[in-house]
């Protein structure tokens, strides 16, 4: 074996295109706050459900007053998207969403009866009884 080794190497590599980085808008709690419950709830689930770092939290049309919460965790953001640090938890909230959303307390209960994640959205102007639809 020779002291002297050859190793070749290729630069016929082509790159891989750069992915731009999506770069988030910073919210605050007069848009969206979450209890101190709903935060370390949602921390726990995150942890437990392993599907990324944020609560996204949208508003679609859908329910029996015209519009519905939903939630979900998630790795991904989008262009767009404004980035809420509230009760230890972060929080992604798309432009469309934070027109209806704005001033909204999310809070959480582990009572047995009526527990659960609740909105309380001072825009709403109704919502149905059981909580999961509201109209503005």
């Amino acid at each position: 074996m020779s002291a002297e080794s050859s190793v070749s190497v290729s630069t016929n590599v082509s790159a891989a295109p750069a992915v731009a980085a999506v770069v988030l808008r910073e919210g605050n709690e007069n848009l969206v706050k979450l209890t101190e419950p709903a935060g370390t709830k949602v921390n726990a689930l995150i942890a437990r459900e392993k599907q990324g770092d944020y609560l996204r939290i949208a508003i679609t049309g859908g329910g029996c007053n015209g519009l519905s919460y939903k939630m979900r965790f998630t790795g991904d953001t989008k262009k767009g998207d404004i980035l809420v640090r509230t009760g230890g938890a972060n929080v992604l909230v798309d432009a469309k969403t934070a027109l209806y959303l704005k001033g909204t307390v999310l809070d959480y209960s582990n009572k047995m009866v009526g527990g659960g994640f609740k909105f309380a959205n001072p825009n709403a102007k109704a919502s149905c009884s059981c909580g999961e639809s509201f109209s503005v």
